[in-house]
């Protein structure tokens, strides 16, 4: 998008000097030091904000923690509860048709999304207790005006701060990575919360392996799910980053596409396989893990569609065929870029 112009620079021919009257540009110590405070102030705020976010993670993650050294094979449960997430968050990340991002990145949001993924413990706390207690409708006013669009804002937020700004998200396809591994990142924390929550529930040191077994693997099917929509949002971030003139329209779609799938989710995972169990001859836990998985899919497509449209107009544009493609896919490296 092109930069606004003031009357006097647009009729101007470039011969004056129109510093300070309708051009600016950091010349003085004053100027200068102006700069420095504001970039100072914006990553400040960011770094507190971080820091916040830390702290209150670490507060969080203290009962999970003393969990585990009780209990070692805990940490196995969580270990197995992401496995499917990092599964398909690994599958987006091969599906980047451009180039890989650095490692230290990818990590770096991953923890992001750990750290921001507190702010939606409070918040989800705070609107339950508002929403839930209206009859009838108010626990799906809660997963669509609270739980849905704040999980999402934050894994989005994770991407934002960093990743975002760095060079090597030179991509819209990156974009959906990036997302995905918040999405990875968000689903780690959720599930540490929920599988120590079970397992602290039972108080009786024999039942450990088989209620965390079974947690554990209702944890793993709703994973992959944080990456999906988080990978959607992200992708649609992609497309703020290359269209300026429409980033904010865009970002927002992306969190409205995600926010609505994840309440969705949030509002029939509840009803529906009751509902299949009671009209079908099957048990209420297979209903369960088929619609899950059923559900996953059909969102899943929306995600597969985008980016195999934009990986067939990859090749197109460079003109190279499927077969060409690891000849294509680089390394990031940092001298390159």
């Amino acid at each position: 998008m092109a930069r606004r112009r003031d009357p006097i620079e647009r009729a101007d021919d470039g011969s004056r000097d129109l510093q300070d009257v309708s051009t600016w540009e950091p010349r003085s110590a004053l100027d200068r030091l102006s700069c420095s405070i504001y970039a100072g102030a914006s990553y400040g705020v960011q770094g507190i904000v971080v820091l916040a976010a830390l702290g209150i993670t670490l507060a969080l993650l203290a009962g999970p923690a003393v969990l585990v050294v009780d209990e070692p094979i805990v940490a196995g449960f969580f270990a197995l509860s992401v496995v499917p997430a990092l599964g398909l968050a690994a599958y987006i990340w091969y599906a980047d048709i451009t180039t890989r991002q650095p490692l230290w990145l990818l990590v770096a949001t991953f923890v992001l999304a750990v750290l921001f993924a507190t702010f939606a413990v409070f918040t989800n706390a705070a609107g339950s207790a508002i929403l839930r207690p209206i009859p009838v409708v108010g626990t799906v006013l809660f997963f669509y005006l609270v739980v849905g669009p704040v999980e999402e804002a934050v894994k989005l937020l994770a991407v934002r701060v960093l990743a975002y700004r760095h060079r090597s998200f030179d991509a819209v396809i990156d974009g959906a990575v990036f997302g995905a591994v918040a999405g990875l990142g968000f689903a780690a924390i959720e599930n540490a919360f929920y599988i120590s929550g079970e397992i602290a529930s039972i108080g009786t040191e024999g039942s450990v392996i088989a209620a965390g077994a079974g947690i554990t693997t209702v944890r793993a099917l709703v994973g992959p799910g944080h990456v999906i929509y988080s990978a959607i949002a992200g992708y649609y971030l992609g497309l703020a980053r290359f269209n300026p003139a429409y980033a904010g329209p865009l970002v927002v779609k992306g969190l409205l596409v995600a926010s609505l799938a994840h309440a969705t989710y949030n509002t029939t995972v509840g009803v529906v396989p009751g509902v299949v169990a009671v009209l079908y001859p099957i048990p209420v836990d297979v209903a369960f893990v088929a619609y899950v998985v059923l559900f996953d899919l059909a969102i899943g497509y929306y995600l597969y569609r985008k980016i195999a449209r934009y990986r067939r107009r990859y090749r197109e544009v460079r003109g190279i065929s499927e077969s060409d493609l690891s000849s294509e896919l680089t390394e990031f490296d940092p001298s390159s870029r």
